[in-house]
C-alpha cells in the first residue's frame, strides 16, 4: 500500500503542547506555584520550557527531582495539576503559524487533529478556553486525550483510535510532535511523521535522531512535505 493519499487529502494530527499550543507560560506558572507552597525557588521559565512536553511528570522532574515510584510523586502531581487546571489558557497561545497552517489545510481539504497526552479533563477546557479567546478559530476534526484510549503514547493506540474519528488509514495521515515519543507512537502507527523542531524536545535527545520522516523549524513547513508526498512518482 502506497504511503500517498489517491486524492492529495493527506490528514495531519498535532500534538499538543509544544507543537500546536505553547503551554509553557501556564505549565510552569503552575509548577512555580506548587514551589512555592513547598517552601521551595520558583523557576525560570527558560530552565523548565524545556520539560514542559513530558507534562506533569517534566514538570515534578525539573521542580523536584521527582520520576514515578517517588514517595511524594502522586500527591504532589495531583496538587500541580489541580493549579494547573485553575489557570489552564492565561498565558498560552498558538504557536506562531499554526492558525495559517490550518487555514491552508481547510482550503486544501485537509482533514486535521489533535492526539495528546494530555488527560482529558485537561485537553478539553485548554481548547474550549482558546477557542473563547479566539485563538483557535476551526475545530479540529478529532481530538484523542492521553486516557481516551487504552495505552497513551509512545503506543500508537491513540493514533490508531484517530484514524477510526477520521475515517483515515494510517498510511496518509502524518503525526507532528516534539518529543520522541510522538514519533515512535506515529511510526508504529504506520504514519509518517515530523519532529517540530520549534517545540519544547526534552533534554534527552536532539530530534534528528528521533526517526521521523523530517524535521520542521516553523509549522508551514509541513506544506512543504505534504506538497512533496503528493507528487507523482
Amino acid at each position: 500500500m502506497p504511503n500517498r493519499a489517491e486524492d492529495g487529502a493527506y490528514a495531519v494530527l498535532f500534538d499538543l503542547d509544544g507543537t500546536f499550543a505553547d503551554t509553557a507560560g501556564d505549565m510552569v506558572a503552575a509548577l512555580n506555584q506548587l514551589l512555592q507552597r513547598h517552601g521551595r525557588p520558583s523557576l525560570p521559565l527558560q530552565l523548565a520550557r524545556p520539560h514542559v512536553s513530558t507534562g506533569s511528570r517534566g514538570m515534578l522532574a525539573v521542580g523536584f527531582d521527582l520520576s514515578p515510584g517517588d514517595a511524594d510523586y502522586e500527591d504532589l502531581r495531583t496538587e500541580f495539576l489541580d493549579l494547573y487546571a485553575q489557570n489552564i489558557c492565561q498565558h498560552t497561545k498558538l504557536f506562531p503559524g499554526i492558525a495559517e497552517l490550518i487555514g491552508q489545510l481547510e482550503i486544501r481539504g485537509n482533514t486535521w487533529g489533535i492526539v495528546t497526552n494530555k488527560p482529558g479533563w485537561l485537553t478539553q477546557p485548554l481548547l474550549a478556553a482558546m477557542e473563547l479567546n479566539m485563538e483557535l478559530k476551526l475545530a479540529p476534526a478529532c481530538v484523542v486525550s492521553g486516557d481516551t484510549a487504552a495505552r497513551a503514547k509512545p503506543h500508537p493506540d491513540p493514533l490508531l483510535y484517530a484514524c477510526r474519528l477520521i475515517d483515515h488509514r494510517p498510511d496518509v495521515c502524518w503525526y507532528i510532535g516534539d518529543d520522541q515519543r510522538d514519533i515512535l507512537a506515529g511510526r508504529s502507527a504506520g504514519m509518517s511523521t515530523l519532529a517540530a523542531g520549534y517545540g519544547y524536545l526534552g533534554t534527552e535527545s536532539q530530534p534528528g535522531d528521533w526517526g521521523a520522516d523530517g524535521v520542521i523549524d516553523h509549522p508551514l513547513d509541513v506544506l512543504n512535505w505534504l506538497d512533496a508526498r503528493a507528487q507523482p512518482r
